[in-house]
């Protein structure tokens, strides 16, 4: 994503025709005004610009007044009146003219105002202002009220064409909702709210009328001094609500901008991100931001952050704003599955049904959902010349390990399987195992009798001489057990015997030897 600035410029219609702020005024002269005297008239208002705005005032056809316009150093046009034929009461007390304003737009836009001239007796003074144009300050958060400047205008005339009344000459915009001025005093006071960041700067016009109706015009010019009343706005343009863990330092995950309608210091913003958070921001646009990793991402570690983006402005005192954006760790298939364990031993005893389940083997792998789902695989081995799947299997989806034969102690004590774990991700990782399963003896087998080796029905013969002392070893019988441990301990006793034994076994070394002396009473064949 890329950040480019677009100006758009709106081109103005002529919609807007021009207006009055009155739609009538009256004019009380002096039928003793002398040629060139002048009369202000005031200015009509048209919102629009270049062409379309008001271009120029057209009087209704008279023979006394001409009309003149003018223009304010702020470029508003204005129209008065010059006497340009003695007045005489007498003839005609009153005249009616109609001024009309017309802009330069196609089709043409009008406005018009009715002027009631009504022929007094002698006013030859005009008020004047002792300042031309009069400069004041306020705060955008001075309470309704607030003194703002008094104007002041005299006239050199006596009496009732003395008395100065003081008006707003040009009530372009809102002013009259904003300031009120005293008629009489030439006081302005603030009777409106005033908003820096709609308008930084009044030009008021005011009109000083005496009472013969002789005036004269100056200008008010009112500064706004910013207050830092308006916090940061962050305005998220473009958002990534999931980023996947192996994404690359730098990546992009918001773009944003901020705006403070204050100006100066109060409207000078930064914008900071959390600290603990592996992120940062860029700017390359004035109060325009990018935010981007800044640090590698592990989803097993953080599966989702809360980015916390504080915009404050250098005001004093200062305001923020904050705007809280809430990112997901996609998973990326970097864990292999992990045993315990790299090597398990079980234990089964010898002639175990088949289909047995011996163990079972578990494997966890830290990745998540299909990177995470892991198979068991067994690997082909042999074992004794026997492919070892024809012993053993596994269950792919649990790890169970299955006998699928009986074993047998006296041909294989232990077999050795290897397994793999793998997971579900592309491509896949895998991890080994070994499982080492020990065959457990059981008594199964009985003893055999290796010496002495009988025949068919043969009777093994051993000679005793009659004079054998106590003790003399007959013969010694050798018997083995192919069992293993306690399985295969094997001990000896006679099954039978005479109530005068001549003879004795060892219980431990099968050794048979006498235990008296032989006497002639003594049979001569024993079994």
């Amino acid at each position: 994503m890329e950040l480019h600035h677009v100006t758009v410029e709106i081109l103005d219609v002529n919609d807007h025709a021009p207006t009055f702020p009155k739609d009538e005024i009256n004019l009380e002269i002096s039928e003793s005004a002398t040629s060139g005297a002048r009369f202000l008239l005031g200015s009509a208002d048209d919102p629009d610009v270049g062409v379309n705005a008001l271009q120029n005032y057209i009087m209704s056809t008279n023979d006394n007044f001409i009309l003149k316009q003018h223009s304010r150093p702020d470029g508003v046009k204005y129209a008065e009146m010059v006497l340009q034929k003695p007045l005489d009461r007498e003839q005609h007390p009153r005249l009616s003219l109609i001024l009309t304003a017309v802009d330069g737009g196609n089709p043409q836009r009008s406005g018009n105002m009715k002027i009631e001239v009504i022929i007094l007796d002698a006013n030859d003074n005009a008020p004047v202002f002792n300042q031309s144009v009069y400069k004041a300050t306020v705060k955008e958060n001075s309470p309704k009220e607030t003194y703002i400047i008094t104007v002041n205008a005299s006239d050199a005339d006596s009496g009732a064409n003395s008395l100065i009344s003081y008006s707003f000459a040009n009530l372009k915009g809102n002013i009259n909702e904003v300031f009120e001025i005293d008629e009489k005093t030439g006081d302005i006071t603030l009777i409106g709210v005033l908003d820096f960041e709609k308008s930084r700067r009044y030009e008021i016009g005011i009109e000083a009328k005496d009472q013969g109706g002789l005036g004269n015009s100056a200008k008010v010019i009112v500064d706004l001094i910013d207050v830092n009343d308006n916090a940061p706005v962050i305005s998220v343009m473009s958002f990534s609500s999931s980023v996947s863990e192996d994404a690359h330092l730098g990546t992009t995950i918001a773009i944003f901008s901020v705006k403070d309608l204050d100006s100066g210091e109060n409207g000078h913003v930064d914008c900071t991100v959390d600290r603990n958070t592996p992120f940062k921001l860029q700017s390359s646009l004035r109060n325009y931001y990018t935010l981007v990793t800044d640090a590698a991402l592990d989803r097993e570690r953080v599966s989702e952050y809360n980015i916390t983006i504080t915009a404050t402005d250098s005001g004093s005192p200062a305001l923020s704003s904050q705007k809280t954006l809430h990112l997901k760790v996609s998973d990326v298939n970097d864990n292999p599955p992990r045993f315990q364990k790299s090597v398990y031993t079980t234990f089964v005893t010898e002639n175990n049904q088949p289909g047995l389940s011996i163990f079972t083997l578990s494997a966890q792998d830290d990745d998540w959902n299909q990177n995470a789902r892991i198979s068991y695989l067994l690997d082909e081995t042999t074992v004794g010349g026997s492919p070892v799947s024809s012993f053993i299997s596994v269950n792919a989806e649990n790890g169970v390990v299955h006998a699928l034969r009986g074993f047998d102690y006296e041909q294989m004590k232990s077999v050795r399987v290897f397994v793999k774990a793998q997971d579900g991700g592309s491509p896949p990782l895998s991890t080994n195992v070994t499982l080492d399963i020990i065959i457990q003896d059981q008594n199964d087998n009985a003893p055999q009798v290796l010496y002495p080796v009988q025949t068919g029905s043969s009777v093994v013969a051993e000679i005793v001489p009659r004079a054998a002392d106590v003790g003399y070893l007959v013969t010694k019988v050798v018997a083995v057990d192919v069992d293993s441990g306690q399985n295969a301990w094997l001990s000896y006793k006679l099954q039978k015997a005479p109530d005068r034994a001549l003879f004795e076994v060892g219980l431990q070394n099968g050794e048979i030897r006498t235990v008296r002396q032989v006497t002639d009473k003594d049979a001569v064949k024993q079994n």
